[in-house]
């Protein structure tokens, strides 16, 4: 009876995974309902990113941006809060992270790359 090869073993075992950066995704979309997911999840980001084969990389360098663009827009609305306007300005982020993350998600399950990491739009 011939005894069988294990299969290799790749130096990270997480180095395909796709399960952190759909985390990251959904704590972004969790994030204008619950406090404090967005940091949990950029910080998986940076703490990932390094690891990831380089297709995976760009949805971590989306989502790092997506977080720190997000609070470009965060910060303002919440300090306008005060007047009318900072309302909308809060709505239209919590849109625009959702749409963000919906499409990286869809991306990232079709298993390519994000294109364009660096725009500012949906």
């Amino acid at each position: 009876m011939a005894e069988e090869t294990p299969a290799p073993v790749s130096p990270n075992p997480h180095s395909d995974d796709l399960l952190m950066p759909k985390v990251v995704y959904i704590l972004y979309i969790l994030g204008p309902f619950v406090s404090f997911t967005g940091i949990i999840g950029v910080i998986i980001a940076y703490i990932y990113q390094g690891s990831a084969p380089d297709w995976i990389k760009t949805h971590y360098r989306f989502q790092i941006r997506t977080f720190w663009m997000g609070l470009a827009f965060l910060i303002p609305g919440i300090l306008l809060t005060a007047v009318f306007i900072g309302w909308l300005v809060l709505l239209f982020w919590a849109i625009w992270l959702i749409v963000r993350s919906v499409k990286g998600m869809k991306t990232l399950g079709e298993r390519q790359p994000v294109e364009h990491v660096e725009r500012w739009s949906f």
